[in-house]
């Protein structure tokens, strides 16, 4: 009886799964080229501050090709002349030394981000297209790398201890001692205790900063003392990630707001007044729609910079990506096919790749009452299972377009990328 009971149970779960994933085919709408353009042809309003430009899915080569399409296009039609990354702000900055003065290689650049997921093809390419397009342009042209991820310990710490080695000499070996077990490889094996003595010690480092700000300035130069500041509140902010790990994912897209707000103004001080931010759609995104209940980047963006801030989703139909199975750590490719009234209304569409303006798309009574419409919109981690295959809810986020975006850039069929080792 009870095994019977359970295989009941069991089945009831699977096919309640099924019901719940709302897969059915929506209709194609007429014209709908006529609401569509290439990436190349995106226009943005000219008032805009941050483009954010949202991934379905962190394992597929076509969202990470975008970066580098997308970003070509801006440079080419917007000046824009900022990317900026959801990765580690140290780590990025070694990719801004090369695409700057082409010091080592894309791909050790590329690695020094320490996240698994860039290790790709289409992230060095783009990164060796930034390189290349610097050694060509004249210097108010140049472009710049940055991230403004925080979850990462060791280039922040170089940069600021390199940067110690030229104010103060004595601070520099009393900060290094502090610091030495400090690292990538060993942050997470690090106790409370320890954390909080960190924390102190970073504080102690951050004041003074503060004290002797003019003098540390003079000794070397006001955007040197900047960035030194900066890596130390990078640090900061990932001890404060240990420390208050039940709050973990709402202090994360905090700390990514705050960190992109520093680049946007460091930026606009050089005369870069619009910048390109690259993350996953339910960071972007500016309705925190994500199930997990914390305040989305996107949300804390639109607060801050209202229409000044102007997001870009992604999604998908076919979709063949690469993942990792956190439990076991594995690397796979998993593939699902993914329905929703947006998408739907674009089928008839031949183009692989191609850019709705929500605006635009609004010109329309079908597509303004679909853009209006709460809706499951490709939402793919870096961590995925087979079961969640299941159903639609463990790989998508309920959201209404509209709100969330101001555009999206639909991917027909999606193929995987390979990790680089």
């Amino acid at each position: 009886m009870i095994i019977v009971k359970r295989s009941f149970l069991f089945i009831s779960v699977v096919f309640l799964l099924l019901a719940l994933t709302g897969c059915g085919k929506g209709e194609a709408i007429k014209d709908a080229s006529t609401y569509t353009s290439a990436i190349e042809d995106i226009d943005i309003p000219n008032d805009v501050k941050i483009i954010g430009f949202g991934e379905a899915t962190h394992g597929n080569v076509e969202f990470q090709s975008l970066k580098k399409d997308l970003f070509q296009a801006l440079v080419k039609n917007e000046d824009v002349r900022v990317f900026v990354l959801e990765g580690d702000f140290g780590g990025a900055q070694q990719i801004n030394q090369f695409i700057l003065t082409g010091a080592g290689t894309a791909e050790e650049a590329v690695k020094a981000l320490d996240y698994g997921i860039y290790k790709t093809d289409q992230m060095i390419e783009f990164v060796q297209w930034m390189h290349d397009y610097n050694m060509t342009a004249e210097e108010n042209d140049k472009v710049y790398f940055y991230g403004n991820d925080m979850q990462r310990y060791d280039y922040s710490k170089k940069g600021l201890l390199d940067y110690y080695d030229i104010v103060n000499s004595e601070e520099a070996a009393e900060y290094k001692a502090q610091l030495e077990d400090v690292t990538n490889k060993t942050m997470r094996d690090l106790t409370n205790s320890q954390l909080k003595e960190l924390d102190e010690n970073i504080d102690a480092i951050i004041k003074d900063f503060q004290s002797n700000k003019d003098a540390y300035i003079k000794t070397s130069s006001k955007e040197a003392y900047i960035f030194a500041a900066q890596y130390a509140q990078i640090m900061k902010q990932r001890t404060q990630l240990f420390l208050n790990d039940s709050d973990y994912i709402n202090l994360r897209d905090k700390y990514l707001a705050e960190n992109l707000q520093w680049i946007v103004d460091f930026e606009a001080a050089q005369g870069h007044s619009k910048v390109l931010m690259s993350a996953h759609n339910g960071h972007i995104e500016k309705t925190s729609a994500n199930a997990a209940g914390y305040k989305s980047m996107g949300q804390y963006l639109k607060e801050m910079y209202q229409d000044d801030y102007f997001a870009i989703g992604t999604d998908f139909v076919k979709n063949t990506f690469q993942a990792q199975n956190a439990g076991s750590g594995e690397r796979k490719n998993y593939t699902i096919e993914h329905h929703n009234a947006l998408v739907d209304a674009f089928s008839d569409i031949q183009d692989n790749i191609f850019y709705v303006d929500f605006e635009h798309a609004k010109k329309s009574n079908e597509l303004a009452n679909i853009l209006s419409e709460a809706q499951r919109m490709g939402n793919i981690g870096d961590d995925f299972r087979p079961w969640y295959k299941l159903t639609q809810m463990l790989y998508t986020i309920k959201m209404t377009p509209a709100d969330a975006y101001d555009g999206i850039i639909i991917v027909q069929e999606a193929t995987p990328t390979k990790i680089i080792e």
